[in-house]
C-alpha cells in the first residue's frame, strides 16, 4: 500500500484545485502553462505518491487563473489529526 506523502491539509487543498481545473475543463498540462511551472507538476502535486504540493504563491496565481479567492482552497476549520 503507497503512503500518503501529504498532509490532510495539503490534500484538501490540492483536490479543491482539482475540481476547479476539472470545472474548467483543464488539463493537468494546460493547468502548468497558466501557472508557469513543469508540465509534470500539476500530475505530481494530484498524486499521493509524491511530496509535490501547491505554495501560497502557486495559490495566488490559481484563485487569479479561476477568479476566485485564495480562501476558496482553504478548509473552512482546521484539521485536528492533520500529519
Amino acid at each position: 500500500m503507497a503512503t500518503n506523502l501529504k498532509s490532510d491539509i495539503e490534500a484538501y487543498v490540492i483536490n479543491k484545485v482539482k475540481e476547479k481545473r476539472e470545472q474548467q475543463n483543464l488539463s493537468q498540462a494546460e493547468l502548468a502553462v497558466l501557472l508557469n511551472v513543469s508540465n509534470g507538476f500539476i500530475g505530481q502535486a494530484e498524486s499521493s505518491k509524491s511530496p509535490t504540493k501547491y505554495n501560497l504563491n502557486h495559490l495566488n496565481q490559481l484563485a487569479i487563473v479561476f477568479g476566485c479567492s485564495v480562501k476558496d482552497f482553504i478548509p473552512e476549520k482546521p484539521f485536528r489529526n492533520a500529519h
